[in-house]
């Protein structure tokens, strides 16, 4: 884990502290948005032999055991690695993702910031599930502990590390806690091999094919793999294996490889698993003595008082919900190739370089993402990372999808 980030404690520094905040609160849910991009068609294949001997079964019918599967109880060890090819500024996002303890009114404990830590780095998790209403997700450190405990309508986080909790009560009118009081659990920071299969299996269509590879061991389980790849080129895409329980259809393992080859994207799966009802005081917690408790209200208070990306870029707040009611986004293309067009409120590009309104580590930042490009558009940036590409013009258009870069300029090309 990174080291706590104090930086908000001095006033000469706590500019920087809110730049990488705002920096990394950029990318990364972007980066991880990718995966929730991808669709799937359903092409029958029968499974090949392989070790375990299980037997046969098409695509579409391993698809439905993963939909079918009922278990709801269960415990284990998940190793999740990322690598969205990032650049590493002296720890920036993992300052992002500790930087609350040092701003005025920020935790932690936080899981609107620590959560996203998921998506960079190797990191192991222990998680426990007893039905709808009671999990437990813990990211585990050398010589400390960050736990996320739901139970019925209270939700607990915890930060062993800098002894700070943070506390929501669920609105069981319907409102859950996250959207009522600053986002509970960040949505798009899937955390199991099941939250990263279901993503990619939410949608179908013709554009992908679907088989069924072989089979594994997972976390002493025999499973089959599912092997889910885009038919069309231009993705940033390869493949993604899911290796799905013989038995009871919880995905046990979750690879996703880029188009451009090297290391998984995302590789999470299960070291350890145990489908048993788990202890009841797993879903338990009692803040320590002496423990800074956040309350869920406050910390919305400081979400909204540090606007992301929005002190960046004009407008890009409105970019993960597409744009004010959807009115401003439209989508080029289809399937794997799906590339959203986003216009910004007033039109505004990136701020220009040296304008002041960017702080100097964010701007190094996307200066180190960012690529200038020219079409028949005009001009802009495009921001890379291994898995999703956004070209942002400077008359104020956001292209952006699981696609290349040479894809955004033809898309921004056809739209001008």
């Amino acid at each position: 884990m990174a080291p706590n980030d104090s930086a908000g404690t001095d006033g000469g520094t706590r500019g920087t502290a809110a730049g990488r905040r705002k920096a990394a609160r950029y990318i990364v849910p972007v980066a991880v948005a990718g995966v929730a991009a991808a669709t799937i068609g359903l092409v029958p294949a029968l499974a090949s032999s392989g070790d375990p001997d299980l037997p046969k079964i098409s695509a579409q019918q391993l698809i439905e055991k993963i939909a079918a599967s009922d278990t709801e109880q269960l415990s284990g060890t998940v190793k999740i690695s990322t690598d969205f090819g990032l650049p590493s500024l002296g720890g920036l996002a993992e300052s992002f993702a500790q930087g609350g303890a040092g701003g005025k009114g920020g935790s932690s404990a936080d899981p609107q910031e620590r959560m996203t830590e998921l998506a960079s780095g190797t990191h192991t998790l222990r998680v426990a599930a007893d039905g709808p209403d009671k999990q437990r997700l813990s990211i585990l450190d050398n010589a400390s502990e960050y736990s996320l405990i739901r139970n019925g309508d209270q939700v607990w986080a915890y930060d062993s590390k800098s002894d700070q909790a943070y506390h929501a009560t669920e609105d069981r009118a319907g409102k859950d806690a996250g959207k009522k009081s600053g986002h509970t659990v960040p949505e798009g920071v899937p955390t199991t091999p099941k939250a990263l299969a279901e993503q990619v299996l939410k949608a179908a269509g013709p554009t992908t094919s679907v088989t069924v590879e072989g089979t594994a061991q997972v976390a002493g389980r025999d499973a089959y793999k599912l092997v889910v790849k885009p038919k069309q080129s231009g993705s940033t895409i390869g493949s993604v294996t899911v290796a799905v329980d013989a038995e009871n259809g919880v995905p046990l393992k979750f690879t996703l490889l880029a188009s451009s080859g090297g290391k998984a994207v995302v590789d999470a799966g299960f070291t350890k698993v145990d489908f048993s009802k788990p202890d009841a005081s797993s879903f338990t917690f009692t803040p320590p003595k002496g423990t800074e408790v956040t309350e869920a209200d406050d910390a919305k208070a400081q979400h909204k008082n540090d606007k992301g990306l929005d002190g960046l870029i004009p407008g890009a707040g409105e970019l993960g919900a597409g744009g004010r009611d959807g009115k401003d986004t439209k989508v080029i293309g289809e399937g794997w190739n799906a590339i959203a067009e986003i216009t910004t409120p007033g039109g505004t590009g990136l701020p220009s370089k040296g304008s002041g309104d960017v702080p100097a580590e964010a701007q190094q930042f996307l200066d180190a993402l960012g690529d200038k490009v020219t079409g028949t558009f005009g001009s802009g940036t495009v921001f890379k990372t291994r898995l999703v590409n956004a070209l942002m013009t400077d008359d104020g258009k956001v292209y952006v999808g699981a696609v290349t870069k040479d894809a955004l300029v033809r898309a921004a090309n056809n739209a001008s």
